[in-house]
């Protein structure tokens, strides 16, 4: 396996909508973790041309909330490159609806990709 240190890249930037709260009235954490799922997905895929697959999102701990109108930058860089696999770290901040300078630190996460054929099996990056 292969460890690399690449520059984060802003993948993707939404606003949430009030569709997205729970009853307490922030953001659901599944909405979050299928935004991570998709920004680390743009990121791995900068290492092949392969189909991609997610086999794992590794330990996810929301340090802040998210509320409706923030807009939240999903940024990722790629940790690792395996035979077949590809480690992606995302960091998720939130840029504060009621005031835009403030910027909070959601979550960050490491996702795990696999390089598919057409029947589904691993194959090599290349």
């Amino acid at each position: 396996m292969e460890e690399i240190t690449r520059a984060d890249h802003l993948a993707i930037r939404v606003i949430l909508l009030p569709k997205d709260t729970n009853e307490h009235g922030t953001i659901f954490g599944g909405v979050i973790l299928s935004y991570i799922d998709l920004a680390g997905g743009v990121e791995a895929r900068r290492n092949t041309d392969h189909p991609l697959v997610t086999v794992a999102l590794r330990e996810v701990i929301f340090k802040q909330p998210v509320y409706v109108g923030d807009i939240i930058s999903f940024y990722t860089s790629t940790r690792r490159l395996g035979r077949t696999s590809i480690t992606v770290r995302i960091r998720v901040e939130a840029q504060r609806h009621h005031n835009p300078l403030e910027i909070a630190m959601v979550t960050t996460a490491e996702a795990v990709f696999v390089a598919i054929d057409e029947q589904g099996r691993p194959v090599p990056l290349s």
